[in-house]
């Protein structure tokens, strides 16, 4: 078995294993999410305690793997992502890109901070068709301070392929308060 063989099948065997551990799609409830720091957020997503984002099903692509500062996406081509020129759209590598940098930003922040993306900015090296079974988007922080972060992220093939690269700036901000209501309603056991 070739190098990039042995990639692809690991890369493969991964995108197994989180799928079957991210339990459903949907957007998390606001007090799952309280408390936790950025990283926590995806250990909670990996252990099956809140759901996957809606946009990985639509697009077909999934977080793989998060330490604070990376988090690394890994999305199929599929011929349903073709534009009129026969390769996957732009769009759909800006999204895994955008996933990537944003959410590397997001595993650096502690507990009560929140992020929008202000800028997005990628250049395309290459087309991606459905030749390349899977590619990785992988997203690094250069800087995370108080106010803003920046991030660089590139997606890959298994066989070493870069296809695009990105860059981020976030803005970083107090996450918004629970509602008393919210708080209590998740304190108080259920009722049958």
């Amino acid at each position: 078995m070739s190098s990039t063989e042995e990639t692809l099948a690991a890369w493969q065997a991964r995108d197994a294993e989180v799928r079957a551990l991210i339990q459903g799609v949907g957007v998390a409830r606001p007090e799952q999410v309280a408390g936790k720091t950025g990283q926590q957020v995806f250990e909670a997503m990996f252990a099956g305690e809140i759901p996957a984002p809606p946009i990985a099903q639509t697009l077909d692509f999934t977080v793989v793997e998060t330490t604070p500062g990376r988090a690394v996406f890994q999305g199929r081509p599929q011929l349903a992502h073709y534009n009129p020129l026969g390769t996957v759209h732009g769009g759909w590598v800006a999204t895994l890109l955008d996933s990537a940098v944003g959410c590397a930003v997001h595993t650096a922040l502690p507990a009560g901070k929140a992020y929008t993306t202000l800028e997005l900015k990628v250049s395309y090296v290459r087309a991606v068709t459905t030749r390349a079974v899977l590619v990785r988007a992988v997203g690094e922080v250069i800087n995370c301070g108080a106010r803003v972060a920046t991030a660089q992220g590139r997606l890959v093939g298994a066989d070493g392929t870069l296809y695009a690269h990105a860059t981020t700036t976030c803005l970083i901000f107090d996450a918004p308060a629970l509602p008393a209501a919210t708080v209590v309603a998740s304190l108080t056991p259920a009722t049958a």
